[in-house]
């Protein structure tokens, strides 16, 4: 079983650049993206599939089609799956951020642009609390 992160952006430019930012994890745990929502239920879906665990969702609020806010209070809702979660965006107002902090049990909030050696920092962070909460034996990051 391997930890997954699912960084959720639509645009090719941001999606790349979280990816590029995370390249130093991508030994010790999958990352996925995803484009879109729907996209996103997939690749968890294929996370699943292969016996992975989804451990953290980088999102991004302002996407095609339902928000990254109604994702995160969708995978909340959703009793099979506890990821920590990071909102990773320039466009969510006050009402949007307050909602992902009470609906979603929002873990952490990234303000774009975003600078690579906090991000990491997060992540480990998520990636260690995700391992703590699940008692799981090893960290892998």
């Amino acid at each position: 079983m391997t930890l997954a992160i699912l960084v959720l952006e639509d645009e090719t430019e941001g999606r790349n650049g979280l990816l590029r930012d995370l390249e130093p994890f991508m030994d010790m745990v999958r990352i996925e993206p995803a484009e879109d929502v729907e996209d996103a239920w997939e690749v968890i879906e294929e996370i699943d599939e292969d016996g992975d665990e989804l451990a953290v969702i980088l999102a991004d609020h302002r996407l095609p089609g339902q928000t990254g806010v109604d994702f995160l209070v969708e995978i909340k809702e959703n009793s099979d799956y506890s990821p920590k979660t990071c909102l990773v965006t320039g466009q969510a107002d006050l009402e949007d951020t307050i909602r992902a902090l009470n609906d979603a049990d929002l873990d952490h909030y990234i303000s774009k642009p975003w600078e690579g050696g906090p991000l990491r920092a997060t992540v480990k962070d998520l990636v260690t609390d995700y391992v703590l909460e699940k008692t799981l034996t090893r960290c892998p990051i």
